[in-house]
C-alpha cells in the first residue's frame, strides 16, 4: 500500500494489519523513551488546508517519535493567499524531497488528486466531507482496546452525519470488522441517501439508546449548516444530546465516544465528556499509536507485513 486515502482501499485483514501495528507503537510510546529511528532519514509533510489541533499535532508526533523531519504547510500563511494553486504548491514542496504527504482540505477529493502528483506517499486527513481514515482507524483501535472485539458491537452515531467525514470513514471501517451501525439524528442532517451502505437508520435517540454498546457523538457543524436544517442548539440537544439523563440510561458496560473538537452542552454533558463511559481522551492518545503505525507501513522498510 502506498497510499492511505480511504477505508474502502482496506478490507477486513488490512484493517486488523495496521490495528495490530499500532498495538506495537503504542507500547513503543509507553517505554521510558517514547521513540523508535524506524524512519530516520525520511521527510513527512502536513500539508493542512483546514484548520486542525487533534489531528495536525497527532501526525507530527507520529513522525517525530518514529525518528522522521518534519515540515509543516498552512494555507494561512502560505503562496495560497497570493493566488497560489494546489498543483503548485504541491509540486514546490515536493521538489524540496519528501517521502510522505498529510493532507487536509476543504475540497472533497483533493489527497486523490494530489496522489496523481507526485510520487511521495499521500495519506488523507480529511477531505470535505468525504472521509477521514486514520479517524476510523484510531477510533476502532480505542474500541478494540477497551472491549477486546468489536464483532457484534452495537454502535449509535448520534447527530450531524450529512456533513460528517468521521462517520463516512467510520461507517466503513466498523461494518468490516462486523459492528452493527445505526445512524441516529435529525433527517436533515442525514445523507440524502443511504442506499448500499451497511447501516440502520433512525431519529429516535431515545428508543433505541438502551441497546447501544457505543455511543459515537459527532460534532453539530454550524459552518455547513443552515437555519432551516437545525434550528437552535438548544433543541437539537433537547432531543439528540447526549446528557446525564440519558448516559444512566445505557447499558452498564456502553461507552462514549467524541471525534473532536466538541461542544459542551450543546451535543454532549461535561459530565458524560469527563466520565468512566468516556473514551474521548484515549482516542487522542491513541491517535498518535495508529498514525505511527499507518506511516510505518506506508513508508518503513517493507511496511508491517
Amino acid at each position: 500500500m502506498k497510499h492511505l486515502l480511504s477505508v474502502e482501499d482496506l478490507d477486513r485483514d488490512r484493517i486488523v494489519e495496521l490495528l495490530d501495528g499500532s498495538e506495537y507503537m503504542s507500547d513503543v510510546l509507553g517505554r521510558e523513551i517514547p521513540k523508535v529511528p524506524a524512519l530516520r532519514g525520511k521527510t513527512i509533510v502536513s500539508l493542512f488546508y483546514e484548520d486542525s489541533t487533534r489531528t495536525r499535532l497527532s501526525f507530527e508526533t507520529a513522525a517525530k517519535r518514529l525518528g522522521a523531519d518534519t515540515m509543516t504547510f498552512t494555507a494561512g500563511s502560505s503562496s495560497v493567499k497570493k493566488g497560489e494553486s494546489l498543483l503548485d504548491t504541491v509540486k514546490t514542496i515536493e521538489s524540496m524531497g519528501i517521502d510522505a504527504m498529510v493532507v487536509r482540505h476543504s475540497a472533497a477529493g483533493a489527497p486523490h488528486r494530489v496522489a496523481r502528483w507526485i510520487d511521495a506517499s499521500v495519506i488523507n486527513a480529511g477531505d470535505g466531507r468525504h472521509e477521514h481514515p486514520t479517524q476510523a482507524l484510531l477510533d476502532a483501535f480505542t474500541l478494540r482496546r477497551r472491549r477486546g472485539d468489536v464483532t457484534g458491537a452495537r454502535i449509535g452515531i448520534v447527530g450531524d452525519v450529512r456533513n460528517s467525514r468521521v462517520a463516512r470513514s467510520g461507517i466503513q471501517c466498523w461494518s468490516r470488522l462486523g459492528a452493527q451501525v445505526t445512524l441516529i439524528g435529525p433527517p436533515t442532517l442525514m445523507p440524502e441517501r443511504v442506499d448500499g451502505w451497511p447501516v440502520e437508520v433512525t431519529s429516535d435517540l431515545d428508543d433505541i439508546l438502551s441497546e447501544l454498546d457505543v455511543v459515537y457523538v459527532l460534532r453539530v457543524q454550524q459552518e455547513r449548516i443552515g437555519r432551516a436544517l437545525l434550528p437552535s442548539l438548544r433543541e437539537y440537544y433537547a432531543r439528540w444530546g447526549l446528557s446525564v439523563d440519558r448516559a444512566e440510561r445505557l447499558k452498564p458496560d456502553a461507552l462514549v465516544m467524541h471525534p473532536g473538537p466538541m461542544i459542551r452542552g450543546s451535543e454532549i454533558a461535561t459530565e458524560v465528556v469527563d466520565g468512566p463511559r468516556s473514551l474521548v481522551r484515549d482516542q487522542v492518545a491513541n491517535g498518535v499509536a495508529v498514525r505511527m503505525a499507518v506511516l510505518w507501513d506506508l513508508i518503513g522498510s517493507g511496511g508491517m507485513a
